[in-house]
């Protein structure tokens, strides 16, 4: 593969940037982790890609975000329920997410729009972009990883490393299942700033995510959450899923850009394993909460990784031609039994 081999965003969507697990280790100076707010997108992507976990990816928001492969071949990897667009030689063509895919010279990979969730993951083989602090995330509020510290913009190219060598693509023929489950939270740091009844009303009810809602946190509109007295407190560590309440009584979410220290009190924490499912959430959604206490939460974490793990190990090379035989042949499409409109068939091209 030629060196100067490159990715071109020809546009870039709602708001793409490059992301990986997080610049970790740098808190007690003011750096946030930033990273992926879903990092089992980010490990199935980088999987289906043939990368190491971790990989640098594309975190997009919504639609919008078009690709194009510039001399030479690139290959690319969708994680998330995304509708997607081809344009090659032979035309424009649909193409399932969950899959590996290589854009040959010129042609363009468009996410038309995301279904279930507002967060989708695209992985690129052998993306060559030097880390800033240990990470190549983008922290566009102090100019850090990614372009320049800058989110993607149309006109900008990725470069890719010259020395990779592509395989065959790859695909998860069974991706994970939609969970509508409440988010669970741990109570506290300072739950005894709150009145009596505040837990109670937080996890009774539903909870609307706001306009409010970015890589930084999810402002909610609710219950009304008192306080045992001021809203204030001497400013302490946050990390991503602190719920901060300020005077307004309406929580306020962390997430991945978020800052390392707030001055408001904070009444529970989102568990790890939930806090994907919360980002992924769009303005106007509503969601309800459950309280686990630390062991439980380490028990969910440990069974979610599992999940993960199995899904990892059911990814398999695709046939050259790009039909997955296997799924087809087990799957029960005579007599009617599955639909070709309903929910569960999902072409494997």
């Amino acid at each position: 593969m030629s060196a100067q081999t490159e990715l071109e965003i020809l546009a870039a969507g709602a708001y793409a940037s490059l992301q990986d697990g997080g610049r970790r280790g740098h808190r007690r100076i003011g750096v946030p982790w930033a990273g992926v707010l879903d990092r089992r997108l980010m490990r199935l992507a980088n999987a289906l890609a043939g990368n190491v976990e971790d990989a640098p990816v594309i975190e997009c928001f919504e639609g919008g975000l078009q690709l194009a492969a510039r001399g030479g071949a690139v290959k690319v990897a969708v994680a998330g329920d995304a509708t997607l667009e081809l344009d090659g030689a032979d035309g424009r063509r649909q193409i399932v997410p969950w899959r590996s895919l290589t854009l040959a010279d010129g042609e363009s990979l468009r996410i038309r729009k995301l279904g279930g969730g507002r967060i989708a993951m695209v992985a690129v083989a052998g993306l060559a972009v030097p880390p800033v602090m240990g990470s190549v995330s983008t922290y566009v509020r102090a100019g850090l990883g990614g372009v320049d510290g800058r989110a993607l913009a149309a006109g900008m190219r990725l470069p890719l490393g010259a020395d990779h060598a592509y395989g065959t693509d790859r695909v998860l023929t069974h991706p994970p299942a939609p969970d509508d489950r409440p988010i669970r939270i741990v109570p506290g740091p300072q739950a005894d700033h709150f009145s009596a009844t505040a837990l109670d009303a937080l996890v009774g009810g539903d909870y609307r995510v706001t306009a409010e809602a970015d890589r930084m946190g999810i402002r909610l509109e609710g219950a009304r959450l008192e306080h045992a007295g001021s809203a204030d407190i001497v400013s302490d560590a946050t990390v991503p899923g602190s719920i901060q309440v300020p005077g307004s009584g309406q929580p306020i979410v962390l997430l991945a850009d978020a800052q390392t220290a707030g001055g408001y009190a904070k009444i529970a924490t989102v568990i790890t394993a939930d806090l994907g499912r919360l980002a992924a959430l769009r303005p106007g959604q509503a969601l309800r909460f459950a309280l686990v206490d630390a062991v439980e939460g380490a028990r969910i974490a440990r069974a979610a990784e599992a999940e993960t793990r199995s899904l990892l190990a059911s990814i398999r090379p695709l046939p050259s031609d790009g039909v997955d035989l296997e799924a087809l042949y087990t799957a029960n499409l005579v007599g009617g039994v599955v639909h070709a409109l309903s929910a569960e068939y999902r072409p494997l091209y």
